[in-house]
Formats: C-alpha cells, sequence, structure tokens
C-alpha cells in the first residue's frame, strides 16, 4: 500500500479515529492503518462463529472465534487466533489439542456464554459435548466439528496463531450459518 507522504518503513497512526461514514459510502483515499482504523475494516469481513474447545492436563477450557481458516488440505490443517492474555491461552498450549466447533445459527446464546465471563463449568453445562480422537470436547450438535492436535504456535502480536492437524471430522445437518459480520450476528440460509 503507498500513502502519500509515506515512505519506505514509515509506521502509520490512525489520527481520525473509527471510521463512522455511512454504510455504502466509498472512502475519498486509503485510511491511516492505526488499531482503529484495522478493527472497523475488519468488522467488515463476515466469518463463521466458532467455539474452540480444549481438555487434557491444563483442563477444559473453550472460547468463541472468528479467527479460524483453513491452512491447506495435505495434511489436513487450519489455524486458529487465540488471544496471548486471554485466560486460556496458556492451557490450550499445555493441552495440546482443540475442537473447532462450527456453529449454526441456533447456537447464539452458545457463542455468546462462550465468548463472556462464564466459568469454564457454566460454559460447557449450556450445551452437550463427546470427543473424538483427541479428546477435545466436540459440540453434539455442531455444522462440523473439526477434532485437532495442535501442530505448530507462531506468536504474532497480540495473538497466539495455533496450526492444528485435523486428527477428526464430525458433519452435522445442514442447518443456517451463523455469521459474524458488521459487530453483529447474522443467519445466513444454506442452498437446499
Amino acid at each position: 500500500m503507498t500513502v502519500a507522504g509515506a515512505g519506505p518503513g514509515t509506521a502509520l497512526s490512525d489520527t481520525s479515529g473509527p471510521d463512522t461514514r455511512p454504510a455504502g459510502q466509498i472512502s475519498p483515499g486509503p485510511l491511516a492503518v492505526g488499531r482503529d482504523a484495522y478493527r472497523d475494516a475488519m468488522a467488515r469481513l463476515g466469518a463463521a462463529v466458532n467455539v474452540v474447545t480444549s481438555d487434557g492436563a491444563a483442563g477444559r477450557c473453550g472460547f468463541t472465534a472468528s479467527s479460524v481458516c483453513s491452512v491447506t488440505d495435505d495434511p489436513p490443517t487450519l489455524l486458529v487466533c487465540l488471544n496471548r492474555t486471554g485466560r486460556n491461552n496458556e492451557r490450550f498450549k499445555r493441552n495440546g489439542v482443540l475442537c473447532v466447533n462450527v456453529l449454526t445459527a441456533r447456537h447464539e446464546a452458545l457463542s455468546a456464554a462462550f465468548a463472556g465471563p462464564l466459568d469454564s463449568s457454566a460454559r460447557f453445562a449450556a450445551a452437550r459435548w463427546s470427543t473424538l480422537s483427541t479428546g477435545a470436547p466436540v459440540l453434539e450438535d455442531a455444522g462440523v466439528a473439526f477434532d485437532c492436535r495442535i501442530a505448530q504456535v507462531t506468536e504474532i502480536g497480540t495473538h497466539s496463531v495455533l496450526f492444528c492437524e485435523v486428527e477428526a471430522i464430525r458433519t452435522g445437518r445442514i442447518e443456517e450459518a451463523l455469521i459474524y459480520l458488521g459487530r453483529a450476528y447474522h443467519h445466513l440460509a444454506t442452498p437446499a
């Protein structure tokens, strides 16, 4: 990206605050890439909503995440971003396993439970769970569940990026998807 007046290596800052233009209004030029501008731009990137769970020597834990994506299909690998200051960061790393439970539209309350201040036992009491290969909790009625072993961790800025090799998959019935876009939940109908 080139910004007028910015030379190579110049750090850009957000001096204008959050992007408050009405939806659909086109920017007259590039925005400075500060924290608020970046977060506002990312809010426009819709993503599936997931509850990521783990269990093992460090105990049972989980959190809501939209920062999950496929890396490769050989070997089947996905990545999960986890806040480095989050209460579960070290537990996930010590357990070495996780399950990405992809939520459907009817799981909106479960997403909120795993995103909020509830303790681990209260979070897990809100749904039915089982296990597949790794022992990580699998949501019984997830749209799809990816049971994984953490293969690599990379620390970048505020987050740990967990590269996870998929050991087992369980698919649920096809339902409306739960998407997070514009700092709000949306339901996306699936083709018949």
